[in-house]
């Protein structure tokens, strides 16, 4: 997994390659954690993201949260097989997507 950012005033687009799984989870949650103070906008861009478990999608979760409180979280080029995670768990009726 390779996480790139990008910050823009008090947005943060953060690009998340390859699997986002029990292994991986861990270490971006921290990745984002540590970025998020401030923060206004966190757009997570899943364009180059092939994998995402169950441990990911809790990662998604604490930071829609924590975004909820400061801002907002979109979430954008989602593929078919990220998606129909989202949409067998209903992630996506809770999470923004565009």
């Amino acid at each position: 997994m390779n996480i790139n950012k990008e910050l823009n005033g008090t947005t943060l687009k953060v690009t998340v390659e390859g699997r986002l799984d029990t292994t991986t989870a861990p270490v971006a949650e921290a990745e984002l954690r540590s970025s998020i103070g401030g923060i206004t906008e966190l757009v997570l861009d899943f364009g180059k993201l092939e994998y995402i478990s169950s441990a990911g999608l809790r990662v998604i979760l604490a930071m829609q949260k924590i975004m909820m409180r400061q801002g907002s979280m979109v979430i954008r080029n989602v593929n078919e097989t990220v998606m129909e995670v989202f949409e067998v768990t209903g992630f996506s009726d809770i999470l923004t997507i565009g």
